[in-house]
Formats: C-alpha cells, sequence, structure tokens
C-alpha cells in the first residue's frame, strides 16, 4: 500500500509539473477545500458526541 501511494504521488507531483500555474492552484485549492468539508463532516458527529 506504501509503494502504491508513493508510485501514485510521484505520477501527480509529475503531472502538476507540467500544468500552467493558474490550474495548478485551481486544482490544489479544490483539493484543499474538498479535504477540509470532508475533516469537518467527519469531526462533527464525533463533537456531538461528547
Amino acid at each position: 500500500m506504501l509503494l502504491f501511494a508513493l508510485v501514485l504521488l510521484g505520477v501527480l507531483a509529475g503531472a502538476a509539473v507540467h500544468t500552467s500555474m493558474p490550474v495548478f492552484l485551481l486544482a490544489a485549492g479544490a483539493i484543499a477545500a474538498w479535504l477540509l468539508l470532508f475533516g469537518a463532516r467527519e469531526h462533527l458527529p464525533r463533537l456531538r458526541r461528547h
């Protein structure tokens, strides 16, 4: 699993090098927003239980 994650990271980093900066920043912002929403959605039910 770790090897698969490292290979995937290498492929994504290589693809990011070949894109323009605005496209890269837009994709990075979209991924960050999705991760924040996912983290908030997972964390809120835990706060309500305690």
